[in-house]
């Protein structure tokens, strides 16, 4: 597995300090974040999945605690949109230049407007998906708002 990807480079081009933590995928765990959390040691409240979503048709990329479901309602209104769907896997895969599994919010192809769970901020390092299936990046979150001009929000349920 490579250590070096375009997220990766995407952070360190832009001087923010982070680790590379590899751990066994398993692509038919029910809740790949929480798999990713279990096999780091890591409580699930610091291991961040990323998700595609899309808020009146434009896509978004979302950043929640793993064992957290994202409110669609909040997350369209954190937006300032009317409704918010997840994207289909193929979609999520073309728009982001990364396979589901590994999708990372960093160096995606087109990159979206993101957004970032307000809980997230609690944690001084947290890890968020590097950008491929079974990479994970720890950075302090304040970082990744900042790299990704992201907002942050109240998003889960």
């Amino acid at each position: 597995m490579s250590k070096v990807t375009r997220a990766t480079k995407m952070l360190e081009q832009a001087g923010i300090a982070f680790t590379v933590h590899t751990y066994d995928y398993d692509g038919d765990a029910d809740r790949i974040g929480l798999q990713a959390a279990e096999a780091l040691g890591e409580p699930p409240s610091r291991v961040l999945k990323s998700l595609m979503a899309l808020v009146d048709g434009r896509p978004v990329c979302v950043i929640v605690p793993s064992d957290r479901e994202v409110s669609m309602k909040r997350l369209a209104a954190t937006f300032s949109g009317k409704s918010a769907q997840m994207m289909k896997p193929a979609d999520a895969e073309r728009l982001s230049g990364y396979k589901v599994g590994g999708i990372s919010p960093f160096g995606q192809m087109r990159a979206p407007r993101a957004a970032i769970e307000e809980e997230a901020m609690v944690n001084d390092l947290v890890f968020i998906n590097g950008g491929q299936r079974g990479l994970q990046v720890r950075l302090d979150p304040r970082d990744a708002v900042k790299v990704l001009n992201a907002l942050v929000a109240p998003l889960v349920a």
